[in-house]
């Protein structure tokens, strides 16, 4: 069960109703919005789209708003696109627009003179073409830079100031007027581009609590140097934190952006914040149907490092096989999951320490799932804390987040491991883990004979109150009892009830299960037919207990009442391991 969750970029070959269908099936969590292109208009459908669809396949799907940030990029050249020559000598104009040619160019940030100095390189085009500053006069606001490389430049291309501290704002009129529109279609998330400091997060929680909006989910994207240095400011201040490797490995050295992907990973972990792995993950997949080994390479480490979701790009907005590449991602999601090891994950995780009551229940119901094996983790959860505490500590089994709002349930799509689900809320305590234990069976997270953990606030309804922790059995439990012998086995079988071997001679056949009130050496002949053997009494002989042993075959002892609380004739299942009886067949981990 895929516990990393998978964040596509809705665009122009993926934004029909049968692709996001078909990417919201293939296991789409977020839907990525990129408003650094296309009309509100545009997204107001695709936004829309998503909604529908998501609700009509009973899934929940978050809506992620990627503002386009304070970019700076180039006015427009005469004749584009222009050749620019290595060793010739190019003016850049700050402070007026002019129409550009091959001696000389404007762009859109008019205090750069301020920001550079003699020997900064200025990138042009994702770093296609490099210029080294040799002169700047700060009256005119003009620079006099070295053509380090020949190429080819054109109308609006983007610049990168690798190293440089910019004045540039946080917010645009353009981000701005992008959020009162993300707002007003009661988007989830809002990656924010090129955070470089704390101030820059805190700019844009003030402009979303003017918008009303404080609930919406902030994810800061680091992209450039300065960010990377106020990283864990940043991070105590965000949401989460999408390491947003494209403009990084233009405005950092390319070997560096491992390093320091990891590195965020590792501080989002402990802070208990999601993390986003994102671009060029399966870049290839634009084009081809199957990816390079070296992305499959890169999207599996990203997971063993400890990343919450991973982000495909233009693998789905412009590519050729945008659901193939979900599948893709799950597929390697789901087999590097299955070699983590969870105790090692969660030693170091708990290096954070439990600071509150809450947290504290949270790492205890991970151990305890962990410790006894449980098949889930159920959080009753209102704000989604609960839950959120719980991801942190990585555990092996999924958690079900049981809350009554959907806009709680669809935040929590960017958490590891979470499956939200919306339910009404509970009046009490007992009708909360009756209804959630309920809930997480016919959803097909767990069977019947399973153990759970549950955690919750009491009293129930209450935000930040959590301080409950339960285990619980699922199901039609029957009896419990004792077992003769160690075992593991998981059997089923009918009920064949017996008051004397004369009689369970005559009845059992190859696969029964028999129901005694003692088990003594009458019985040696025929336990081997038996699927497992339930006795009312501590009645079992030590050779017949050595020979069911020896076939492997469990015997539950002590099981009061057996006799007259099982019907002949109906299918049950027998947990050795945990001596229980639970009514019809079950399909149980052994």
């Amino acid at each position: 069960m895929r516990k990393t969750k998978i964040i596509c970029t809705i665009g122009p070959t993926s934004e029909s109703e049968e692709t996001i269908r078909e990417l919201i099936q293939a296991g789409m969590n977020v839907s990525r919005h990129n408003f650094s292109h296309d009309t509100h208009a545009n997204h107001r459908m695709k936004m829309e789209r998503v909604r529908k669809i998501a609700e009509e396949q009973g899934k929940t799907v978050a809506i992620l708003l990627d503002t386009k940030g304070p970019e700076i990029r180039t006015h427009d050249f005469k004749d584009a696109p222009v050749q620019l020559e290595e060793g010739n000598f190019i003016e850049i104009h700050t402070k007026e627009e002019i129409l550009g040619d091959a001696t000389k160019f404007s762009l859109t940030y008019n205090k750069l003179a301020e920001d550079v100095e003699v020997g900064s390189r200025i990138l042009i085009d994702d770093g296609l073409i490099a210029l080294e500053v040799v002169s700047v006069d700060l009256v005119s606001g003009v620079i006099k830079a070295k053509i380090l490389n020949s190429g080819t430049v054109s109308n609006h291309k983007g610049i990168n100031l690798p190293g440089i501290k910019t004045q540039l704002p946080a917010l645009t009129e353009k981000d701005l007027e992008d959020l009162a529109f993300g707002v007003e279609m009661g988007v989830d998330i809002v990656a924010a581009s090129f955070i470089r400091k704390a101030d820059d997060v805190l700019a844009i929680r003030k402009v979303l609590r003017n918008l009303g909006a404080d609930d919406i989910f902030l994810m800061s994207k680091i992209e450039n140097q300065e960010g990377v240095d106020n990283v864990e400011e940043i991070v105590k201040y965000s949401d989460g934190v999408m390491v947003a490797r494209g403009d990084m490995g233009v405005e950092i050295p390319l070997e560096q952006v491992p390093g320091i992907q990891k590195k965020i990973i590792e501080l989002c972990n402990l802070a208990g914040k999601p993390v986003v792995t994102a671009t060029q993950m399966l870049e290839s997949m634009v084009r081809f149907p199957r990816p390079t080994r070296a992305e499959v390479s890169d999207v599996a480490n990203a997971i063993l490092d400890g990343t919450d979701c991973i982000m495909l790009s233009g693998e789905t907005a412009n590519g050729k096989y945008p659901v193939e590449a979900v599948r893709t991602m799950v597929k390697i999601s789901e087999d590097v999951e299955g070699r983590i090891k969870h105790d090692k994950v969660l030693s170091k995780l708990m290096m954070s320490h439990a600071s509150s009551v809450p947290m504290a229940i949270s790492l205890a119901s991970v151990t305890t799932a962990y410790e006894l094996g449980a098949s889930a983790i159920i959080s009753a959860t209102v704000s989604g804390s609960t839950a959120k505490n719980v991801s942190r500590f990585r555990p092996e089994c999924p958690i079900l987040a049981i809350t009554p709002s959907k806009n709680v349930a669809r935040k929590l799509s960017v958490y590891w491991g979470v499956y939200p689900i919306v339910a009404e809320l509970y009046e009490s305590t007992d009708e909360m883990i009756d209804s959630t234990a309920e809930i997480a069976k016919r959803k097909g997270f767990v069977k019947d004979g399973e153990l759970v953990v549950i955690t919750a606030g009491l009293p129930i309804n209450f935000v930040g109150s959590t301080n409950m922790i339960k285990v619980h059995l699922i199901g039609d439990v029957l009896l419990q009892g004792k077992r003769t012998h160690e075992t593991k086995q998981v059997v089923s079988g009918v009920i064949k009830k017996a008051i004397n071997f004369k009689m369970a001679d005559e009845k059992i056949s190859d696969g029964d299960i028999l129901v005694v009130n003692a088990l003594t050496d009458d019985y040696l002949n025929i336990i081997h037919k038996t699927a497992g053997v339930i006795v009312e009494t501590n009645q079992v002989t030590p050779e017949i207990s050595v020979e069911a042993m020896k076939h492997d075959i469990p015997v539950i002892a002590e099981a009061l009442e057996a006799m007259s609380v099982l019907t002949e004739g109906t299918l049950v299942t027998i947990d050795g391991k945990r001596s229980l009886v639970i009514n019809g067949r079950t399909v149980l981990k052994s």
